[in-house]
């Protein structure tokens, strides 16, 4: 499975994100191409625990066995889902960037990736508001599947 602890799957969101530009448009959502970069890249800050996100309420079954492992590895993510406040922060980024503002996004990616190499190397992981504590692996698997679903959503 593709996981972002692993170079080839942070070069292949690397590959995808340079194919995106400000004014390409979604096909379902309402972020616009800015917004969902900043979004993701929140997220990956959620991962590396630079980004604290408060727990959320969810059945205890969402945080164990073979639930949560579905969640995870496997179901796709729903359209719309309801994210938490901390992940849309930034997302209130017109979709007018200048182009200084869209490189400045394109390195905080960049930056983003690398330190979820960091992070692995400690091997300490935030726990995640909805799973609870999470493995690197877990976590891995988790965002790459986000980063999918986000550059799917702009037909990439």
């Amino acid at each position: 499975m593709p996981t972002l602890l692993e170079r080839e799957g942070r070069e292949t969101m690397r590959r995808r994100l340079a194919a995106l530009r400000p004014d390409t448009p979604g096909r379902w959502g309402k972020f616009t191409a800015p917004q969902m970069l900043a979004h993701v890249i929140q997220s990956l800050g959620m991962m590396t625990g630079d980004v604290p996100v408060k727990r959320k309420r969810v059945p205890w079954w969402v945080r164990r066995g073979p639930v949560k492992h579905l969640l995870i590895h496997v179901l796709p993510f729903p359209k719309g889902l309801p994210t938490s406040p901390e992940l849309l922060a930034r997302a209130s980024v017109g979709a007018d960037v200048s182009a200084e503002e869209w490189a400045d996004e394109l390195r905080a990616f960049e930056q983003g990736l690398e330190r979820i190499a960091q992070v692995a190397e400690r091997g300490e992981w935030p726990s995640h508001p909805a799973f609870g504590p999470l493995s690197g692996r877990e976590w891995g698997a988790l965002q790459y599947r986000h980063l999918d679903h986000h550059f799917r959503q702009f037909g990439l």
